[in-house]
């Protein structure tokens, strides 16, 4: 079927420039851009002088901290103009081992929306780590010839890269074998050892916070993939990378975020919308969110308005606002005047359902369990960084013998990662700066990577209390105060995602954020989305996880007391 669109405003990402042209469509491709007036078609579509803007792609961002499931995702992506996304199921093989994988496979396979799946490289992330299952080289190579799977997702051991771990690199050859891509996750990696892992064969990173480090990546040949999600928000630190040659090498992703944000602001939309804001060229931002995208991950047909390339473009009201009115993917319409075209979400097989909806493998435990044994006064404290992943390390003078060394007073608070996998009763332990609780509790199983319960509180019993109803709901958000359970989000699919629709869900998620709020915490702070990060000990400098505190700097294991 040969389709005309007509007094079109196109966004050529070749030249950088708009033309007015019209576009020719036959099937899937777009087979002519210019005239083609007499071309002898079965629908022409007037757009009346508005823009078409290549499909935006997500580089990098994982399904399941959206808190959405693969169905609700797409519908939000697609409203807001992205055709694509390149996922990272680590959070659910955390939980679930291969069979995640297989269950996002699965849940994909038939929506309108492109998915891609990058492999878990870390599952789990570090030998500090306690998930449901070890994810092999030998276990990947099952998937590797899937063809939406692209590559190796983020080499989050970068010690173990820049150290020759044979389990590492077993997986960096395992996807070169295969003419895979390995994606990058290295946080302030600089000099020599950056060079020995970039050189293993990793292809980008999403993790620069800085402009010296993203700056270092590029020039060393790497892919720079800015994020502005919801707890790591980079845009304003990188805008620099949007002028001069940096932006060729350069895309947009999320990486993770909230449900509440995706409805409200926007998804890739979103960070093209701010960086205009902040004087960037439009044409240049959309660029890196379609063709640089597509041009990193090899997805030849994907990025432009031009002959041989899929139809898979977007129609904007206008452009320095990124209005999306209208979507087309493969030439299909899948967005019209702003609304999601509605289509099936993919049936589930029962007993992978069954699996992925029961993951709550909690030792019981005693009412003393969190009690810290004083071993001396001063101890580490992990200090947050407002609007960063990064935690550092600060020391504290505690009073043990007063809320068993808690001082609500001062903002150090007691956190606690509980191993819900394989029934071990391992639980982590240790004190926290910089969230700003001054009553009650909060909880979740979203904690990232392995996705065990943490907890931060101002006493143990509300703590006790909020892992006893996390336990209940079978995974989720939990909020106590006065040994009440103040609110509670569940989501039952891992522990991770939601079975509701996104404005239900989203309604769930502000109402538990203002009721975080209202216990003190800071509203700079995405408060569950930034306690997730807490135990994931890839990211500098100091983590908790069901172990114990973990240096990631020096990638060992440290006492609590100094």
């Amino acid at each position: 079927m040969k389709k005309l669109f007509i007094n079109c405003e196109i966004i050529d990402v070749f030249s950088e420039s708009i033309i007015k042209a019209n576009v020719l469509v036959e099937d899937e491709y777009i087979i002519g851009v210019g005239d083609y007036s007499n071309e002898n078609v079965d629908e022409i579509i007037d757009l009346n002088n508005k823009i078409i803007t290549p499909g935006f792609i997500d580089g990098h961002i994982h399904i399941e901290s959206t808190m959405l499931n693969v169905y609700e995702f797409s519908k939000i992506c697609l409203k807001h103009g992205t055709i694509g996304v390149v996922t990272d199921p680590h959070e659910i093989a955390n939980v679930c081992g291969t069979l995640g994988i297989d269950y996002m496979l699965k849940a994909s396979e038939n929506v309108p929306l492109k998915i891609y799946l990058m492999l878990p490289s870390c599952v789990p992330a570090t030998i500090f780590d306690e998930s449901y299952e070890k994810i092999t080289a030998a276990k990947l190579r099952t998937y590797m010839e899937h063809p939406r799977v692209l590559g190796l997702a983020e080499m989050m051991n970068y010690p173990g890269v820049i150290n020759g771990d044979k389990t590492c690199l077993n997986k960096i050859k395992l996807a070169k074998y295969y003419n895979k891509l390995v994606d990058g996750h290295a946080p302030l990696l600089m000099g020599e050892n950056l060079d020995k892992y970039i050189r293993a064969g990793i292809n980008s990173d999403h993790e620069c916070s800085t402009l010296e480090e993203a700056i270092s990546r590029i020039s060393k040949g790497q892919w720079v993939m800015i994020r502005e999600g919801t707890a790591a928000r980079n845009l304003d630190n990188l805008l620099p990378l949007f002028d001069g040659a940096y932006y060729n090498r350069c895309l947009l992703v999320t990486d993770d975020k909230e449900p509440w944000e995706l409805s409200e602001h926007g998804h890739i939309d979103y960070i093209i919308r701010k960086a205009i804001k902040a004087g960037k060229d439009p044409i240049k931002a959309i660029k890196m969110a379609s063709l640089n995208a597509s041009q990193c991950f090899k997805l030849d047909s994907l990025g432009a308005i031009a002959p041989g390339y899929k139809a898979s473009f977007n129609v904007l009201n206008d452009l320095n606002s990124v209005d999306v009115n209208d979507v087309y993917i493969d030439g299909k319409l899948v967005v019209k005047n702003k609304e999601v075209i509605d289509f099936k979400p993919t049936k589930i097989d029962s007993d992978i359902e069954y699996e992925v909806k029961n993951t709550m493998h909690l030792k019981p435990l005693k009412n003393d369990s969190f009690y810290i044994e004083p071993r001396g006064e001063m101890v580490r404290v992990i200090d947050v960084i407002k609007g960063e992943l990064l935690t550092n390390e600060i020391h504290c003078k505690l009073n043990f013998d007063v809320n068993n060394g808690i001082d609500v007073e001062n903002d150090i608070l007691k956190i606690v990662v509980v191993e819900r996998h394989k029934y071990t009763g391992h639980i982590g332990k240790g004190f926290i700066h910089g969230i700003g609780l001054k009553s009650g509790a909060i909880a979740s199983t979203v904690s990232h990577d392995s996705h065990n319960i943490i907890i931060i509180g101002t006493n143990d019993s509300d703590m006790q209390l909020a892992l006893k109803t996390i336990e209940e709901i079978g995974g989720g958000n939990v909020i106590c105060k006065d040994n009440k359970v103040l609110g509670k989000m569940s989501l039952p699919i891992a522990g991770l995602m939601s079975d509701k629709p996104i404005d239900e869900l989203s309604i769930e998620c502000k109402k538990l954020r203002e009721l975080v709020y209202d216990l003190g915490v800071d509203k700079k702070i995405a408060p569950f989305m930034n306690m997730a990060f807490v135990s994931l000990p890839v990211i500098p400098h100091i983590k908790l996880t069901s172990k114990g505190l973990v240096d990631v700097d020096t990638f060992k294991i440290v006492d609590l007391f100094i």
